[in-house]
């Protein structure tokens, strides 16, 4: 038997999403109604008329707020298993076996400290440079 024939429905699957896919782009490319005009082709903005370029620049506090919030949020993702961990480890009493050796309760919660420290040390940094303000 081919090692592969397990995932052979998700090929199946995946093959007929992109002609379905293709399928309905082609249709409605060659039977839709084509209207051209200035007010049609035009870039719709919400309702507003255009006022700038929209290749203007961005100012960099975007990207700094943006990267505040995707070190945050990695935050939460690596701290839900380490909390599962944890749990496990204090409510039996047992060390945790790792593949470097086990761990107690005491070394999972001073490590998960000191992550929280180095989260804070950022943040209260950002917070000096100006990162955080809003104007």
């Amino acid at each position: 038997m081919i090692a592969s024939a397990p995932y052979a429905p998700i090929l199946i699957l995946l093959l007929l999403v992109i002609a379905l896919v293709l399928a309905i782009m082609v249709l409605s490319h060659s039977i839709g109604v084509k209207r051209h005009g200035p007010r049609k082709d035009a870039p719709y903005e919400a309702g507003m008329p255009v006022l700038a370029d929209a290749r203007r620049r961005f100012r960099a506090r975007f990207y700094v707020i943006a990267l505040l919030f995707l070190l945050f949020d990695v935050e939460v993702v690596l701290l839900w298993p380490w909390a599962v961990v944890f749990h496990r480890a204090a409510t039996s009493r047992e060390p945790v076996v790792a593949m470097d050796g086990a761990a107690g309760p005491g070394f999972l919660l001073v490590s998960m400290l000191i992550f929280f420290a180095l989260l804070v040390v950022g943040l209260i940094y950002e917070r000096g440079r100006g990162a955080l303000r809003l104007r």
